[in-house]
């Protein structure tokens, strides 16, 4: 499986690179939007801010590319890259994200640290990844996801406030995670595979 790493200004990418590799994927890194035309799959990482990374995005013609395989091959945002599938956020409210939710991101609460950073329980709504629930991930944000349907929040963490720690479109394929997979050991390169070849393989 050719997997697309998109490289768009945020850091992270050689993890990513490794966790696809280490579940049997071929991972590409590219900024190229010709290039998700050719793929199996598509990973948004990211580590950084929203405002940044969303115009990198608009310019650099990844958007338009990345909306237009979304229902077709399975996409996958991890951190900032969960965020930047929402239509906006707080972090920088003049720039527009990818809108394949509708919805924002609010910064985590007040009386909590921040940003938010180690293992935490994720506990899973979803029944395709019921196996995952309980587990613990590693997390480093400051922002969480504010959709407007609660039927696409996957699974939520209890950080000051529960927070959607992973939504998605399964029929789509089109998930986010708020959670870093690839830095969460055996587990979260147990949910990577699930969420790129599905509950097949």
């Amino acid at each position: 499986m050719r997997v697309a790493v998109v490289e768009y200004g945020v850091g992270n990418l050689n993890s990513v690179c490794r966790a696809v590799q280490e579940v049997g994927g071929d991972p590409e890194l590219t900024r190229d939007p010709r290039d998700i035309r050719e793929v199996d799959a598509v990973i948004l990482p990211g580590v950084g801010h929203f405002g940044a990374a969303a115009r990198e995005l608009e310019e650099t013609g990844l958007k338009d590319e990345l909306l237009d395989v979304v229902g077709s091959i399975p996409v996958l945002g991890i951190c900032l890259g969960m965020q930047l599938l929402m239509e906006s956020s707080e972090e920088d409210p003049s720039v527009e994200g990818l809108g394949v939710f509708r919805g924002t991101c609010v910064e985590l609460p007040e009386g909590v640290k921040r940003p938010h950073m180690g293992w935490n329980e994720v506990r899973f709504r979803a029944e395709e990844f019921s196996e995952f629930d309980g587990s613990m991930f590693y997390f480093a944000h400051s922002y969480r996801v504010a959709p407007e349907d609660d039927r696409v929040v996957l699974a939520v963490t209890e950080y000051g406030e529960e927070f959607p720690s992973m939504i998605g479109d399964v029929g789509k394929l089109v998930y986010g995670v708020q959670f870093h997979p690839e830095k969460s050991g055996p587990i979260g390169l147990k949910l990577l595979e699930r969420v790129l070849w599905g509950a097949d393989r």
